[in-house]
């Protein structure tokens, strides 16, 4: 649930657009009803004599299947989060704050109010991150989704075919639910390609004998399912492979575009990195077992996060920096060494 659901109401407007908003999942939904038939009776059951290479391919069909669709069901359903209460701030505090003079004196009550709430990140301006329409204190990498209406805990960004936010919470449903749609559309097509090939061999016999029930149309629903698949993982193949690099990385889409201001060190796109195992760690967890089922493992609470250049700043300052650290932190991060910009 969002943030400031106690503060919506309901309208016949809000509900069909509530509707509408379905209507990409009902789609893919679709599509992946009609892959079933077209798949499990028109190419197995109706297009296989021989029942071992049928089951074989059955098998390991419906285990993509089965991962494909777990990954998709977690990624839809699963809520944005909530920010604590604490996090709010009073009526009587955000009356101060829309009749504050100048951004100087908001400046001041925001920080005041957020003085021990874990937040290092910033406004340009060096402002604690306030939301108007939920009033409350943005928590690091936190941000305000206009379609969910609510402020949402480490937003990536609105996905329309999930009907959801990929957030703290679900993105690594998400990034499985690519990985595994990815391979279930190439699996598909990789199984249809002889038929594929087939059909268009045998076209112009088909087309004398007439064939237009039967087997022939079974054959047009193999056709078509070896051309969605090959479209469906051109478009994947780019967007999974996006997003492991943000995994690597360990940023969302939003910081990818725009850099995250920090109070120590100001805008910095690598300031959540920490090494590319730590990285994929915090999103998928440290057992193995669970990295490519979609079970939640994230490190964290969604509410604040390890920085990469205060955790430097702090074993510089109790003097346990090793030459052999800075040899590696300079093999891996080349362009800054310490943060001496220090926003109040």
């Amino acid at each position: 649930m969002g943030n400031d659901d106690h503060g919506r109401r309901k309208t016949p407007c809000s509900c069909c657009m509530s509707v509408f908003k379905w209507i990409p999942v009902l789609f893919i939904t679709a599509v992946i009803g009609w892959s079933y038939y077209a798949y499990v009776v028109q190419l197995c059951i109706l297009g296989m004599e021989n029942r071992v290479t049928m089951a074989v391919f059955l098998l390991f069909y419906h285990l993509t299947l089965v991962l494909f669709l777990w990954s998709y069901w977690q990624t839809i359903f699963t809520s944005v989060g909530r920010v604590p209460d604490h996090w709010r701030l009073p009526e009587s505090e955000v009356e101060r704050l829309f009749r504050a003079e100048n951004q100087e004196a908001q400046k001041r009550i925001l920080n005041n109010f957020a003085r021990n709430l874990p937040v290092t990140n910033r406004t340009m301006n060096g402002a604690v991150r306030f939301c108007e329409k939920c009033k409350i204190i943005k928590p690091d990498r936190s941000h305000h989704c206009s379609v969910c209406n609510c402020c949402v805990l480490k937003m990536d960004h609105h996905c329309p075919w999930v009907n959801n936010c990929v957030n703290f919470y679900n993105y690594k449903y998400f990034v499985l639910f690519l990985g595994y749609a990815l391979i279930y559309c190439l699996y598909v097509a990789f199984t249809t390609l002889n038929d594929f090939i087939q059909f268009w061999k045998n076209e112009n016999q088909l087309s004398e004998q007439g064939q237009l029930n039967g087997t022939g149309m079974g054959r047009f629903h193999i056709l078509f399912l070896f051309f969605i698949g090959i479209m469906f993982a051109i478009s994947l193949v780019s967007l999974f492979g996006y997003h492991i690099y943000l995994v690597f990385m360990n940023r969302t889409t939003l910081e990818a575009f725009r850099a995250p201001i920090f109070r120590v060190g100001g805008p910095d796109k690598n300031g959540y990195n920490l090494g590319r195992y730590a990285n994929f760690c915090e999103v998928f967890g440290d057992n193995w077992q669970y990295w490519f089922l979609p079970i939640f493992t994230s490190f964290g609470d969604g509410i604040s996060y390890p920085i990469r250049h205060l955790e430097e700043d702090t074993e510089t300052l109790l003097g346990y920096q090793s030459d052999t650290r800075i040899e590696m932190e300079e093999d891996f991060f080349p362009e800054t060494r310490f943060h001496d910009t220090i926003i109040p």
